[in-house]
């Protein structure tokens, strides 16, 4: 069972460098420790079959390749494959979302019947509402392309909800206040697509990508030598089964020659021996 874990183990850590990623990273995709991926790698525990699966679906091969011992990756490094989870948090962000309607819904309703009061500026009110909790998802889900469009329809509906709730004052200098918000929301999100601001990483992001290297080579260091002292063990007994058998053929069983019965006459010092000899030798 070692040898399979360790093989699993050796094709797993192939693949990720194969990808370019990260024992941090790829855990972050899995919703996993980097701890938990460097047991895999290393073959001190397994996954589920499960996350095996999904492991071997993320890297575009079979379960039969992760469990191959001659198991050899292309030489070009591809491309992760799409997140398996986009489906569900694209579902969970349109749900949380769909409340923020279910209230203004509620409340357009209930002004209607309780108060006879018609308040469509609730479903007004909802876009602002709404570009605030998919503000929050993005930045769980972390996806920075999208904060620039729901960011701008942000600033935009909550000045256009205030303009409209405030009708009367006629406050449509209100919109001048949405251009230097625009301004810097546009600088900003040019400010995260720079490659500068992309090199120069902070010194914590740097640290943990050295401690997940570090660990990478101590894990593939331990592969090795778990390997080379499985190889001793395993030459060390088959020269202890060819020695046991060679030994086996040198002590070959001998008949052994039935010992020669010795008769040991006693003499009783009166004579009786002399006595009984001259007997027989009458009588014959």
């Amino acid at each position: 069972m070692s040898n399979i874990n360790k093989v699993i183990g050796r094709n797993l850590s192939m693949l990720r460098k194969n990808f370019k990623l990260t024992q941090l990273e790829l855990a972050e995709k899995f919703n996993y420790s980097d701890k938990s991926i460097s047991k895999w790698e290393s073959g001190e525990s397994l996954p589920s079959v499960e996350v095996l699966f999904d492991l071997a679906t993320f890297y575009g091969v079979t379960l039969n390749d992760l469990s191959n011992p001659e198991f050899k990756v292309n030489e070009k490094p591809q491309k992760p494959i799409r997140d398996r989870l986009f489906p569900a948090k694209l579902i969970i962000t349109l749900l949380a979302t769909s409340v923020v309607w279910l209230a203004a819904t509620i409340i357009f309703v209930t002004l209607q019947l309780v108060c006879n009061v018609n308040y469509p500026l609730a479903f007004l009110w909802a876009v602002p509402l709404s570009c605030i909790v998919l503000v929050v998802f993005n930045s769980i889900w972390g996806r920075n392309y999208l904060l620039f469009p729901i960011l701008s329809i942000l600033v935009w509906s909550t000045i256009t909800c205030i303009y409209v709730q405030l009708i009367k004052y006629q406050l449509w200098l209100i919109y001048f206040l949405g251009i230097p918000l625009q301004v810097a929301i546009i600088l900003w999100s040019a400010l995260l697509k720079s490659p500068s601001i992309k090199q120069n990483k902070p010194k914590k992001e740097k640290q943990k990508k050295e401690k997940v290297k570090k660990a990478d080579k101590i894990a593939e260091r331990e592969l090795e030598n778990s390997n080379e002292k499985d190889l001793e063990k395993t030459t060390e007994s088959n020269l202890e089964e060819k020695s046991a058998g060679s030994e086996n053929l040198k002590e070959e069983p001998t008949l052994e020659s039935p010992k020669e019965k010795k008769v040991v006459r006693e003499d009783d010092g009166f004579g009786y021996d002399f006595i009984k000899d001259k007997n027989n030798n009458n009588k014959n």
